[in-house]
């Protein structure tokens, strides 16, 4: 969306399966540097040679730039700031496995990071309710963190699906529970359910797929690259509701993506109550009561298309584009604001 504006724009992320060095990708730059080597980020950030680094969440990446090219303005936004209970949830039930994790917690709040983001030009957070805990975690004062929402296209006025069909997007992490949407449709045969996403690790994913064997009205449709067709904002804007059975997250996209396709919510997780504003919370884990309150009456008609106005009113991905134009104007037209000083009773990370 940046680029679309006229704006030259890099992305530097960890190399997946098949990405080479250098990309374009929707009009930005996209340099890879293998994931056992983020010291490379530093040779990188000299390359591109940006006026602005922005961190899309703190992480050592966010203390490399900051050290490679110390004269630039740098942000960050924080989408997910993770406390010792989530990080313990991550260990109980690891993607790919317990090494895996401990190295995400190294590089997302290993030495250095929690440094950096006090020294950045500009702090956000994705949603309000993240303010509080940013501000624990890093040692800050509340004011000084801003809000940079998640932009979010806002599609034509979806035609749903003429019987009853629930939607799960995201990656089959065992943290997420997909089991948990399986037999949700195996005990509701009257309601179809799509299953969009993949593990990261095949033999989770072969147990998944053979536990959903025979459920006739489930379909696991598996990834779904939304830049490579629409297919994805097909089946969204089919679909009535968007089940996110996972014990914890930030404010997934995915809800926010849901929400603009006119879908209700029905999670245990409720960040910021966008859940229970939108859709039901089951905070007793009871999804089948929950998905059979939103379907009486048509109550998640009434919730999608509430949902759908919050995400245009906030969300609207040409207003936070905006605001992120603003942002790096006045970054760029001003000299960066007074580094961090600890407020009193602060404990940084």
């Amino acid at each position: 969306a940046l680029a679309r504006r006229g704006v030259e724009v890099h992305a530097i992320v960890p190399l997946r399966g098949g990405q080479r060095p250098v990309e374009r990708l929707d009009g930005m730059t996209v340099h890879g540097y293998p994931p056992h080597r983020p010291d490379r980020i530093a040779g990188i950030a000299r390359t591109i040679d940006a006026d602005i680094h922005h961190s899309q969440h703190p992480s050592l990446a966010t203390a490399i730039a900051l050290a490679a090219r110390p004269a630039s303005r740098h942000v960050v936004t924080c989408r997910d700031p993770k406390s010792l209970r989530d990080w313990r949830i991550e260990l109980a039930r690891p993607s790919l496995g317990r090494a895996q994790v401990l190295a995400n917690w190294l590089f997302e709040d290993g030495p250095g990071v929690a440094a950096a983001v006090r020294r950045m030009d500009g702090i956000f957070a994705a949603s309000p309710h993240l303010v509080a805990e940013i501000a624990r975690k890093y040692g800050l004062d509340a004011d000084r963190i801003g809000l940079l929402p998640t932009p979010v296209r806002l599609p034509p006025e979806p035609v749903k699906a003429a019987t009853p069909t629930v939607i799960s997007v995201g990656r089959w992490d065992r943290r997420k529970r997909p089991e948990r949407f399986i037999e949700l449709a195996r005990a509701m045969p009257a309601i179809r359910f799509v299953a969009i996403g993949r593990s990261r690790d095949p033999a989770y994913e072969a147990e998944l797929r053979a536990r959903a064997a025979g459920i006739a009205n489930l379909e696991l449709a598996g990834f779904i690259d939304q830049f490579a067709s629409d297919a994805l904002e097909r089946r969204l804007a089919a679909a009535w509701v968007l089940v996110n059975t996972a014990g914890r997250e930030g404010l997934p996209t995915a809800f926010l993506e849901a929400l603009a396709h006119g879908c209700a919510l029905l999670a245990e997780v409720d960040p910021g109550g966008i859940t229970s504003r939108f859709g039901e919370a089951v905070a007793d884990g009871d999804f089948r009561a929950g998905l059979e309150r939103l379907l009486s009456g048509d109550a998640w008609r009434a919730k999608g298309a509430a949902g759908r106005a919050h995400v245009a009113a906030s969300f609207e991905l040409d207003h936070v584009v905006d605001l992120h134009l603003s942002l790096y104007e006045r970054l760029l037209a001003t000299k960066p604001p007074r580094r961090w000083r600890p407020s009193p009773g602060a404990r940084p990370a």
